[in-house]
């Protein structure tokens, strides 16, 4: 297996940024009630994720140890600012729904994990590939997250009716899954399925 597909297989599943290393959370109980929303932030984390490892890479030799960190966070704050301004600019109303937490993507430690743990040491494209994949398995436990809260909590997907309103004929709405408790417990469950599966391939399938 080539060292990209393996990068790949570690980021979204063998070492999942969520799953496995438990980091991410804050953002997973925050904006994982409705799939636009989700999508928008964990696009913009992968993007930041890519880039400042990649940039890091390059510029790893010019940093004195003794600001590396102060560097690191300087240059993923520079394409944070980006993904900000962008949003403003063409999906205002989507900026306004993420609210702080787009600015907050500084604080996520999948960017300083990555680019601590990988980009420091690696070559600038496998770098950026890294940061990339690191981001997509963010990205996916995320948005099958937002698929369970909104299905349940809103009756939609992507805004998209499915169910009808809670007041309706046959209609069901959840309260609970729209609200920050909901993505605990899913978090949980995710984090024991996850645990079982790994657990079982170890075991050869057998108890």
């Amino acid at each position: 297996m080539s060292e990209g597909k393996t990068i790949l297989k570690n980021n979204i599943w063998d070492n999942n940024p969520i799953l496995i290393q438990i980091l991410g959370i804050c953002s997973t109980l925050a904006v994982t009630n409705l799939l636009t929303n989700t999508f928008i932030m964990t696009l913009g984390v992968s993007f930041v994720t890519a880039l400042s490892s990649f940039t890091i890479s390059v510029i790893k030799k010019l940093i004195p140890r003794k600001v590396r960190m102060i560097v690191q966070t300087l240059v993923i704050a520079f394409y944070v600012i980006i993904v900000d301004i962008l949003l403003r600019a063409y999906s205002p109303e989507i900026s306004k729904n993420l609210g702080p937490y787009v600015g907050l993507i500084i604080t996520n430690c999948i960017i300083m994990g990555r680019a601590e743990a990988f980009a420091q040491s690696n070559p600038p494209l496998i770098s950026f590939w890294d940061g990339l994949t690191s981001g997509l398995g963010y990205m996916s436990v995320l948005m099958l997250m937002a698929f369970v809260r909104e299905l349940l909590g809103f009756g939609t997907l992507f805004g998209y009716r499915i169910f009808p309103i809670a007041y309706a004929s046959g209609g069901f709405n959840w309260t609970i899954m729209v609200m920050p408790p909901s993505a605990f417990f899913l978090v949980g469950i995710l984090l024991w399925i996850a645990k079982g599966m790994m657990l079982r391939n170890e075991t050869g399938g057998k108890k």
